[in-house]
């Protein structure tokens, strides 16, 4: 194959993906995170919080097309323990084909306790997210961290990353540690990734 024609080739799934999540972003855009998927430095600056060595289950909150989703394998977390809730039904699909040997949990990650269901087998060793935090009420972004709080072990990560200046959760919150990386210029909008831990 010609070097011209397999640069096209590895160029189509990205061209791809970022179609379907323009596609999404005009059908709904305040379910979508962003208007194209995150780039592959902002996944793994997310990807790096995630222990490789431990052996709970990783939660992917958002997963879209699996850009992050690429970068925690990518990372070493192994494909068995990623657990991907998506809302979209189209990107469920999609992730099944991609990631076979995940388990994808079609449902809202908003009411995370009940979609997750009967998902985990052992407390979550890090929630990572993609969800579009700002465009939701402050009690509901509240409600969503305890929730993942209460499927992860003790001072596991939730690892969050946002376009806004602001952090998406106050920094402040009661017997939780925050931290955050620097602002990531090569995406697009640039972005910053939050780390809350409690406990």
């Amino acid at each position: 194959m010609p070097l011209q024609s397999s640069v096209r080739a590895l160029k189509k799934p990205r061209l791809d993906d970022e179609v379907r999540f323009l596609r999404s972003w005009i059908e709904k855009p305040l379910h979508m995170g962003a208007v194209v998927p995150s780039s592959k430095l902002l996944a793994r600056t997310m990807a790096q919080y995630v222990d490789v060595d431990s052996e709970g289950p990783v939660i992917e909150l958002g997963p879209g097309t699996g850009a992050i989703t690429n970068a925690l394998i990518e990372h070493g977390v192994d494909q068995k323990r990623l657990v991907l809730v998506e809302y979209n039904p189209g990107f469920c699909a999609l992730l099944r084909d991609r990631y076979p040997q995940a388990k994808v949990v079609q449902g809202d990650a908003y009411a995370l306790r009940t979609s997750l269901g009967e998902a985990l087998d052992a407390p979550a060793s890090a929630v990572v997210s993609g969800l579009p935090l700002v465009t939701k009420p402050m009690l509901t972004r509240l409600k969503l961290i305890r929730d993942a709080f209460l499927a992860l072990e003790p001072g596991a990560p939730f690892v969050q990353f946002t376009y806004s200046v602001a952090p998406p959760i106050p920094k402040s919150l009661p017997g939780v540690s925050t931290e955050a990386s620097e602002r990531i210029w090569m995406n697009l909008p640039p972005a910053r990734v939050w780390v809350y831990r409690k406990g």
